[in-house]
Order: structure tokens, then sequence, then C-alpha cells
């Protein structure tokens, strides 16, 4: 084994004393690289937010389906997935490839968590195209270490549109920690014509006082997580497009981005409780 795996397991071994966010939300959308702590983490908070896997499930089905449509649509072949999480089913590369049958999307991964770091490699080795996709240790929250990294895999051309996908993270970045500077640093590396896309939890409009307060335990039982976190309504959120223009059908709860006969609260959009859009970046 050499020092790099066991430098990577012994980061895992230490980060087992909480439960992490990324193992959580694997598990709920049906992973199997999740512990006994998170397992009984997330089933102590499913009493409290009984439909938090379809909640998890709804981010991971937008994530498909603006990908698909980044492809398709708009001609996109290069990805960066900031804070990518651990690989399950339905991942940016393998969703590229399906979409585009040339196989010539490129895909940079990015996490700080030794064990989705680990897993995307194995993933990678196994059934990726190491000249297209690679995964590489990076924190969202250190802007420019990041974005450094990412350019020297050589995988992003500074001269083309690049997608950059931001998914069911930011619910991770409370306001303390200076969201805005981080995303408007993001933006600024984009080329002209990138496509951002964002999603998040949000606490808007709950259909009750009784679900009001629940989101607000939600909140709290992330405390105790590697991963605490803040939900945001929509005004809120939007700020994180900076100027970069909406593309139809705009900031909406995610399940009414371009559903398909898949989407999970497709009639019922608003009680996903997750928000998500896609912005352009202009010429």
């Amino acid at each position: 084994m050499s020092a790099e795996s066991d430098d990577a397991l012994r980061a895992i071994e230490e980060s087992l004393d909480k439960p992490s966010a990324a193992r959580i939300y694997d598990y709920f959308i049906g992973g199997v690289t999740n512990y006994a702590i998170d397992r009984a983490f997330a089933e102590k908070v499913r009493e409290r937010v009984p439909q938090l896997g379809e909640y998890c499930r709804t981010s991971r089905q937008f994530l498909g389906r603006t990908v698909r449509w980044c492809v398709a649509e708009a001609g996109i072949r290069q990805f960066v997935d900031l804070g990518s999480g651990l690989p399950t089913v339905g991942n940016v590369h393998e969703v590229a490839d399906e979409t585009r049958p040339q196989h010539d999307t490129r895909v940079v991964y990015t996490d700080n968590e030794p064990i989705a770091l680990t897993h995307s490699e194995m993933l990678l080795a196994d059934s990726a195209d190491s000249s297209r996709h690679i995964a590489i240790a990076a924190d969202v929250m250190q802007p420019d270490e990041l974005w450094s990294r990412v350019m020297a895999t050589g995988l992003i051309d500074r001269g083309e549109p690049v997608a950059m996908l931001v998914n069911a993270v930011l619910h991770f970045l409370k306001d303390e920690t200076c969201p805005d500077r981080i995303l408007e640093f993001y933006r600024r590396q984009l080329p002209p014509g990138s496509l951002l896309v964002l999603s998040q939890m949000t606490n808007e409009n709950p259909a009750s006082e009784s679900e009001h307060k629940a989101l607000d335990d939600l909140v709290d039982f992330y405390e105790n997580t590697t991963n605490p976190g803040q939900l945001r309504t929509t005004e809120e959120f939007a700020r994180f497009f900076g100027d970069f223009e909406l593309v139809d059908p705009g900031l909406v709860y995610a399940p009414a981005w371009r559903p398909d006969s898949g989407t999970l609260f497709a009639h019922t959009p608003s009680e996903s409780r997750v928000l998500g859009g896609v912005a352009r970046k202009p010429d």
C-alpha cells in the first residue's frame, strides 16, 4: 500500500468520531459508503424530518438533469464539480458520457473529505477515462488553492465555457464563512458563456408551523456533524449567481427545473425543500 493510501485511510479513521454530511447524504440516496455513526444519525434526523431522504434524492436528480441539459442543449464539454461528495448513482462523468456518445467531455471532481476522494479515485480507476476524468483533494472554502489544483490537472481549457456544479453544498456554507466572497471568486474564473449550477435546501414557505420547527431542528442536528449548515430563502440564495443570467425556468424549486418522468415532487415542487438554478456568464 502506498504512503498516499496510508494517509487516506488514517484520515478516514480520524473522521469517524462525528457523522459526515457526505456519508449521510450517501445513505439517504441509497449509497453504501457510510458507517454506523452516519446511519444512526440519519435515522434520528429522519424521525424529525421524515422526507429528508427524498430531499437528498431531489438534489441528486437535479444534478443529473442539469448535466444532461448542459451537454445536450448548451454544448458544454467540461465540468468542475465542487464538493462532489461520495460517488454514487448518476455521477457527472457517467451522465455526460451517456448524453454525448462521442465521450469527449471532461470532469474534475473536488472534495475535501478523505473518504470522498478515496472512493472517487477508486470509482474513476474502475469505470472512467483517466485522460478525461479526475478527482482531486481541495476545499471549496480555499478557492485560490482549489482553482490552482483544478487548472493543474490540464483538463480545463480556459478558452472554452465550463459548467461549474455546486450541488447540495451551499447549505453547508454559513454566512459567517463569507460564501459571497467565495462564490464571487469562482464566478470570476469562469470563461464567458460558462454555466453555474447551484442548489441548496431552503426553509422558505413551510407548510405549517410544525414543519418550520422541524427545519429549524434539522439545522440544529447538523451542528453535531462535520458539516454544520444554514438554510436559505430564494432571495438569500439568489445572490450566489451574481450577475450571471438565469436560464429558463430560472431559480425555482429543483423539481420544477425541466422535470422528467422520474422527478420526485414534480407535481408539488415546493414540497421538495430544495432550490436550484442554472445561470450563464455574460459574454
